[in-house]
């Protein structure tokens, strides 16, 4: 049974040579008729700017829908509520509201003195103004700030509360981890959809180190199986073939979305949807 629902998150580009590679990546998927495409901050929300500017360019040009990051970092409520305020003025009224990662030279999360304290807040925000379609994150495999996973659920459960309407989660390995998950929030009383976000890996060095730096649990097999297929030249198959099982896995058990983080390097993630029965049903011709 082909998967109704996919969504794809690109980053904004930093060079000419980037810029060009983030319409590649929209003409490579958008056939593929996604529910929407995100557009990250960079850490610390070191691309505010970039972020705002490559949203309203990608829905200007192509007409896709778009939901753009919107962080807490390094900003006063003022200024965070006028870019969300920019991104209604231009037709972006889908948000990805998130605390954000620490700023450069931090190890943890410190508000701006006359910013949001937290998510929590920056959800409460964004749902008075009655305006957005307000996602936010989730971790399967606990968020390295909370004290344990039933706080990790508490804290997505208030998210909701504060009028948030999807959840994204962060990226795991094994469909057990997002399942496992998905059932605790169910008894937790979380009834808004939960959406697996999938990371097809291009690079497991690089995968690898950021699974650790996020907290995501990395089974042990994994640096096995890719130390193999390395040693034969054989990791794009390997990739395919493990990010299209558990996908599989998921939607066989009632998953109904998947939300790709594609690094703004497509062929995997569209190589992945065919292989699950999306095919391209439409072409991109206004992204110059």
């Amino acid at each position: 049974m082909p998967l109704a629902d996919i969504s794809f998150e690109v980053f904004p580009p930093k060079t000419v040579d980037a810029s060009f590679k983030l319409w590649e990546t929209a003409q490579a998927l958008a056939p593929l008729e996604p529910r929407f495409f995100s557009i990250t901050y960079g850490a610390g929300g070191s691309t505010r700017d970039l972020t705002h500017d490559a949203a309203l360019v990608l829905h200007k040009t192509s007409k896709l829908p778009v939901s753009a990051h919107l962080t807490c970092v390094g900003a006063s409520v003022q200024e965070t509520m006028e870019v969300a305020e920019k991104f209604h003025a231009a037709g972006v009224t889908d948000i990805v509201a998130l605390r954000g990662d620490p700023q450069a030279g931090q190890d943890r999360f410190i508000p701006h003195p006359e910013g949001f304290a937290n998510s929590v807040e920056l959800i409460e925000a964004l749902a008075l103004q009655d305006k957005f379609n307000i996602r936010v994150g989730a971790y399967p495999d606990c968020h390295p700030d909370a004290a344990s996973q039933h706080a990790n659920i508490q804290f997505l459960k208030r998210k909701f509360d504060a009028g948030a309407d999807e959840a994204i989660t962060q990226f795991f390995f094994e469909p057990e981890s997002f399942l496992r998950f998905r059932d605790q929030c169910a008894a937790a009383g979380i009834t808004k959809p939960i959406t697996p976000g999938i990371l097809p890996i291009t690079n497991w060095t690089s995968a690898r180190k950021f699974a650790t730096r996020c907290g995501t649990k990395i089974p042990s097999w994994l640096d096995e199986a890719y130390r193999v297929a390395e040693r034969d030249n054989r990791t794009e198959l390997l990739s395919t073939t493990l990010c299209t099982e558990m996908c599989s896995t998921l939607i066989s058990e009632g998953v109904e979305a998947l939300h790709f983080y594609t690094l703004n390097r497509p062929e995997l993630t569209r190589d992945v949807c065919r292989a699950l029965g999306v095919t391209p049903q439409s072409t991109l011709s206004n992204v110059a």
